[in-house]
């Protein structure tokens, strides 16, 4: 008998924790998550939010993605904890460098995919995530990249102009009640990476929490578009239920009243 796909369902698929090596000596912790029964068509290669807001690699949108998407879209999902960042997985060594020292991080998950004989590899940034995507995620393995909430607060023109250059493609998901950039400016400054597309999407807010089901459906219509979507919302078959209070979100109620650097009527990146 069918049943629905809860928050904290765990659709079948084979998960397997991982150790990236960056070309600095540091050692990070992850997950591969692959389907049960059949190669993947296409990878998802997940770089999580701020981490001194609450950001990794369980984010809840990377964590659902990796709960569902091997099953449902066929998909295989890297997820990782950037240096000095902490997850029910582990915490990664090093310390936060504010997108500078990432740039190892993000080349030492490209690597690991390419090692593993993944297909198709795309890079799915969350906010902060999105910037070393834009930064650091423009290599020859990459097929394109998909934004989610992207604020462009270390980005800069010269990143855009490299992914601009390359003909890639580039989907930016923007909320319409975002935090740092909404969909009108999104599209201005987005319109450097003639190729790029940049979704707004109603009612939705920095966070994805309530329309997680819309972020993943327009992931899987990019990277694996023979799947169709919406996907389904239940599932004929055995299905676990992880725990909800293990993999608290520490992402919204880190976000809530914690101000940063930047315009002042405009609260913290994640």
């Amino acid at each position: 008998m069918s049943e629905k796909i809860r928050a904290n369902s765990i659709l079948p698929g084979r998960r397997e924790d991982i150790e990236l090596h960056t070309a600095d000596g540091l050692k990070l912790v992850g997950e591969l998550a692959l389907p049960a029964d059949r190669d993947p068509v296409g990878t998802l290669i997940c770089v999580h939010p701020l981490p001194t807001h609450g950001g990794m690699m369980d984010s809840h949108l990377f964590r659902k993605a990796a709960w569902r998407l091997p099953a449902l879209a066929g998909l295989a999902v890297l997820r990782f904890n950037t240096r000095g960042t902490s997850s029910v997985r582990g915490t990664s060594e090093g310390e936060f460098d504010k997108a500078v020292g990432e740039r190892y991080d993000v080349a030492a998950a490209i690597e690991h995919a390419e090692f593993a004989g993944l297909p198709n590899l795309w890079l799915v940034g969350w906010s902060f995530g999105t910037d070393l995507v834009l930064k650091y995620g423009c290599d020859p393995a990459i097929a394109g990249a998909i934004l989610l909430s992207p604020p462009l607060r270390f980005a800069n023109e010269d990143d855009l102009a490299v992914w601009a250059e390359s003909g890639k493609p580039v989907t930016a998901l923007v909320p319409e009640l975002d935090d740092y950039l909404r969909p009108e400016e999104a599209r201005q400054r987005f319109a450097a990476i003639p190729q790029a597309e940049v979704i707004g999407v109603d009612g939705a807010k920095h966070l994805w929490v309530g329309d997680a089901e819309r972020v993943l459906d327009e992931i899987v219509a990019r990277v694996a578009p023979r799947v169709p979507t919406p996907l389904p919302s239940t599932w004929d078959g055995p299905m676990e239920s992880g725990d909800a209070s293990a993999y608290a979100d520490r992402t919204v109620a880190a976000f809530a009243d914690v101000p940063v650097a930047g315009p002042p009527q405009r609260r913290g990146d994640t």
